[in-house]
């Protein structure tokens, strides 16, 4: 039978082993979206001839920041752009961090491979 004494440490243990995975699975989810909702963008952005941003890019990208409404959602969609702009491919950050402007859409921090999504409010 379980000790009564480590029960609490027992519960404590589940609730934080919970969140932790509930985090990681919500960034993921956000990242799922991100990465389904830009690849449309993809031509532009890794310069695949294409001189202007598609019109389904720019409805992704609004897409996107629609579905981000709190702190927690804002700083999931910052480290999914951060892994991109950082990941084993060539992606040209310049490129990239024109979309939301070429799109008049609002992002509400920098789009570079450190940009600190912790400060993101």
């Amino acid at each position: 039978m379980l000790n009564k004494q480590l029960f609490p440490l027992l519960l404590i243990c589940v609730v934080v082993a919970t969140a932790t995975t509930t985090a990681a699975s919500t960034t993921a989810v956000m990242c799922n979206l991100v990465y389904s909702s830009l690849k449309s963008c993809l031509g532009y952005v890794l310069g695949g001839g294409l001189s202007t941003v598609p019109s389904k890019c720019c409805s992704g990208i609004k897409f996107v920041l629609n579905a981000t409404r709190t702190t927690a959602d804002r700083q999931n969609l910052c480290k999914c752009i951060k892994s991109i702009a950082s990941s084993s491919i060539t992606v040209p950050i310049s490129r990239l961090a024109k979309l939301p402007g070429m799109c008049m859409a609002n992002v509400p921090f920098k789009i570079c491979p450190n940009a600190d999504c912790s400060k993101i409010k």
